[in-house]
């Protein structure tokens, strides 16, 4: 295959989903500088992409965009004009697979069943049967039909300086220290949620023994109310409200980050921040954060559930204790993992 000159990725949501695609461009871009690489990406999952050198357009659709007949149609003009040769469709769901048919591409790469899903592989006339367990990986395994062999996979995160100038000057006011700790309790699924008196308990301990300060971050009005109890239960500071670009500088100050398996949890390891990951319905194997610098805690194999429950679960979460999770933050610190901001 002659090297492509023009190229879209499509992986639309969430968070964390998107931010695991992140290596797929780096590699793209590594292997064929030239190439123009575009993104097709729903509502503020689109900022974690902004600035990014791997990726030259972000196409930022607004939530809901295909029960709207004139946004499917700018869609399409914008990715006519666009014009890429080759096509990968990260997600594998009908909605990516109607951005990839809208798109126009000659060559249209994606997974195949059954990690596509709802009829996507039909707009696929590359589909790629991935080996790896790692989504991350599995992903890359998408860029073998383009030639490329990727090593390790790398995120090159961009730097965001409006958002580092107030994280700093956040964590500047909170007077002199050790870089913070930050606990995630929020999470996308309810199967996801840690108690958030284990949230509490873990802070205390961090700070009790160890004499960290310990950041409590949050997204909506929900977990803002959850985050100012875990705080106040857990001599812990309730973060202000952040933007992901900020809540990615704010990370990049921290130490550690101890979130379950959500997309602050992924941005954190995708800035290069040491995290401890709490991983009750899908396994870390699949999902873990990505790269060396990292620990997860898991339930005993018996709490798992199947994996068409893994929305509904109520047991694998509960089944993490909290003196697990301190040890795992406690290695991780004392090894001084975390690396200059």
């Amino acid at each position: 295959m002659n090297a492509p000159h023009t190229i879209l990725l499509v992986k639309l949501s969430a968070i964390g989903d998107v931010l695991h695609g992140v290596p797929v461009a780096v590699a793209i871009k590594d292997a064929f500088p030239t190439a123009t690489v575009g993104w097709a990406v729903e509502g503020r999952s689109a900022d974690v992409l902004e600035g990014h050198r791997a990726i030259d357009r972000v196409f930022r659709l607004p939530r809901g965009w295909t029960k709207r007949p004139s946004e499917i149609l700018r869609l399409r003009r914008d990715l006519r004009a666009f014009s890429p040769d080759v096509t990968i469709d990260l997600q594998g769901l009908l909605k990516s697979a109607l951005v990839t048919l809208l798109a126009g591409s000659p060559i249209r790469i994606g997974h195949a069943r059954p990690e596509a899903r709802e009829g996507s592989w039909v707009v696929t006339n590359l589909p790629v049967t991935p080996s790896a367990a790692h989504v991350v990986e599995r992903n890359c395994a998408l860029l073998a039909p383009l030639g490329i062999r990727a090593g390790l996979p790398q995120f090159d995160m961009p730097r965001w300086p409006l958002a580092r100038a107030r994280m700093e000057a956040w964590v500047a006011a909170l007077g002199p220290g050790t870089a913070p700790v930050i606990l995630n309790p929020g999470a996308g699924w309810p199967s996801k949620l840690w108690p958030e008196e284990r949230f509490a308990a873990v802070a205390a301990s961090l700070h009790d023994k160890l004499g960290r300060r310990v950041v409590v971050v949050w997204g909506g009005e929900r977990e803002r109310a959850m985050a100012e109890r875990i705080a106040t239960a857990g001599r812990a500071i309730a973060a202000p409200q952040t933007s992901l670009q900020e809540l990615g500088e704010l990370c990049r100050l921290a130490a550690l980050v101890i979130s379950s398996d959500t997309g602050p949890l992924h941005l954190a390891a995708a800035v290069g921040t040491p995290c401890v990951g709490l991983f009750g319905p899908v396994p870390a194997s699949r999902n873990g954060p990505w790269g060396a610098a990292h620990a997860t805690v898991e339930p005993p194999a018996a709490a798992r559930p199947p994996w068409h429950k893994r929305k509904t679960d109520t047991r694998s979460m509960a089944a993490i204790d909290v003196a697990a999770v301190v040890a795992a933050a406690e290695a991780i610190l004392a090894a001084g993992l975390c690396r200059v901001a």
